[in-house]
C-alpha cells in the first residue's frame, strides 16, 4: 500500500461516512412534522417514537466523521474546527437539544414542557443539515485560513493555521454557493424523514401528511441542488499541480466531472434514485421510497466529495492565500498512521452488518397508535 494509495483510500471512507451522515439525517427531516397542524398529539409521538429509535444512529455517524477526519487529515480538522469552531459549536448545541428532548420531553414537570421540546427537535431538524451542508460548500467557495507548518517550531505562538475572520466559519453564510447547498440537504432531509415515516408509522392520517411533505419539499429542492450543480460545474475550482502549487483552473469540477466516469455515473445514478423516491412518495401507493432515497442521497454526496478531493484538487481551499489550501497529499497523517488505520478500517462491515440486524429488529413491526397508547417505555 503506497502512501498516495492510503490518503485516497481515506478519503474514499470519508466520502462514505459523510454520505451515511446525509442519509441517516432523515431523522431531523422527519422531527419537522412535530410542526404539523394537521397531525394531533398521538400522531406526532408516533413520529417521535419513530425517530427516537435511530437518533443515536445519526449521532454517531456524525461523531465517526469527525474522528476519521481527525485521524486521517488531521490538518482539516485543526484549520476548520479550529477556525470555523463556531459552525461546529452550533452543530453540537443542536444535537445536545436533541438528545435532551427524547429523554425529557414526555417527563413528568419537565422544564420547558412539551411544546418547548418538539421546538428543539424542529430547530435541530432545520439547523443540523443547513450547517453541514453550508460548511461541505466551502469545499469548492474557499475559506479564510492561511496555513505555515513552520509556526511549529516558534515556541510562542505554535499555531500552524489562523482564520481570517472574525466570525468563524460563519462567513459562509455570505457565499450564496454555500447557502444553497445547506438549503439543499435542508430539504433533502426533509424529504428523506417524509419517506422515512411513510414506511415506518401505520397510520392513515400520518401517510397523507407524508405524501403531501414530499410533493412540498420536492420544488425546492430540486431548484436548490440544480442551482448549486450548475455554479459548481460553471465555476473556477482549485487545482493542483504535480509541484503540489495550487493555482485556479476555469470549470475545474466539470473536468473533474468528465475526466472521472465513474464518479459521473455515480452522481447520475444518485439522481435518478432520489428522483424515483420522489415519485414513489408522492404520486403513488408505495411506502418503500426511503429505500432508494437513502442509497440516492449516500452517492450524490461520495460524488461532491470525490469531485473535490480527487483528479489533482485542493478539497478545503483558501480563497485567502492559494497556497495554504489543503489537498490529499499536505494534509493527510503519517504513512504509519494511514496504514495502522486502514487494518482497523477492516472491521467497518461487520459493524454496518450489526447496524443492519438492529434497524431490521426495530422496525419489525410498524409504529401504530395503539402501541403510543398502550403501556411499556416510549418516548
Amino acid at each position: 500500500m503506497s502512501y498516495e494509495f492510503l490518503q485516497n483510500y481515506w478519503w474514499v471512507l470519508i466520502a462514505l461516512l459523510g454520505g451515511l451522515l446525509v442519509a441517516l439525517m432523515f431523522v431531523q427531516g422527519a422531527n419537522l412534522q412535530l410542526g404539523s397542524r394537521m397531525l394531533d398529539d398521538t400522531r406526532k409521538r408516533m413520529i417521535l417514537n419513530s425517530t427516537g429509535r435511530k437518533w443515536e444512529l445519526t449521532f454517531t455517524t456524525l461523531v465517526t466523521f469527525g474522528g476519521a477526519f481527525f485521524a486521517s487529515f488531521p490538518l482539516f480538522y485543526s484549520t476548520s474546527f479550529g477556525g470555523a469552531y463556531w459552525v461546529w459549536i452550533l452543530l453540537l448545541v443542536t444535537f445536545v437539544f436533541q438528545a435532551v428532548s427524547y429523554e425529557f420531553m414526555h417527563k413528568k414537570e419537565n422544564l420547558l414542557g412539551v411544546k418547548g421540546f418538539r421546538i428543539a427537535l424542529m430547530v435541530n431538524g432545520i439547523l443540523a443539515p443547513f450547517l453541514v451542508g453550508t460548511a461541505v460548500g466551502t469545499f469548492f467557495t474557499g475559506s479564510d485560513f492561511t496555513v505555515n507548518k513552520m509556526a511549529i517550531t516558534d515556541p510562542s505562538a505554535p499555531v500552524i493555521s489562523t482564520w481570517g475572520s472574525g466570525w468563524h466559519g460563519l462567513e459562509a453564510l455570505t457565499q450564496s454557493p454555500a447557502v444553497l447547498l445547506g438549503c439543499t440537504l435542508a430539504f433533502l432531509t426533509a424529504i428523506l424523514g417524509a419517506l422515512y415515516i411513510l414506511n415506518n408509522v401505520d397510520d392513515e392520517l400520518v401517510e397523507a401528511q407524508m405524501r403531501r411533505s414530499v410533493k412540498v419539499g420536492s420544488l425546492p429542492f430540486l431548484f436548490c441542488f440544480l442551482a448549486w450543480l450548475l455554479f459548481l460545474l460553471l465555476s473556477e475550482g482549485y487545482a493542483v499541480a504535480a509541484d503540489g502549487t495550487v493555482s485556479m483552473e476555469r470549470f475545474k469540477y466539470l473536468h473533474n466531472l468528465l475526466e472521472m466516469p465513474a464518479v459521473l455515473v455515480m452522481l447520475l445514478t444518485g439522481v435518478g434514485l432520489i428522483l424515483y423516491s420522489l415519485y414513489l412518495g408522492a404520486f403513488s401507493k408505495s411506502r418503500k421510497g426511503i429505500w432508494f432515497a437513502m442509497p440516492g442521497s449516500v452517492l450524490v454526496v461520495m460524488a461532491a466529495f470525490f469531485l473535490a478531493g480527487f483528479n489533482g484538487t485542493a478539497y478545503y481551499p483558501s480563497c485567502t492565500d492559494l497556497q495554504s489550501s489543503l489537498t490529499l497529499s499536505n494534509s493527510c497523517s503519517s504513512y504509519f498512521t494511514l496504514k495502522v488505520m486502514s487494518w482497523v478500517s477492516l472491521l467497518i462491515p461487520f459493524v454496518v452488518a450489526y447496524i443492519a440486524f438492529a434497524w431490521r429488529s426495530m422496525d419489525k413491526k410498524k409504529i401504530s397508535s395503539q402501541e403510543i397508547l398502550g403501556k411499556g417505555n416510549k418516548y
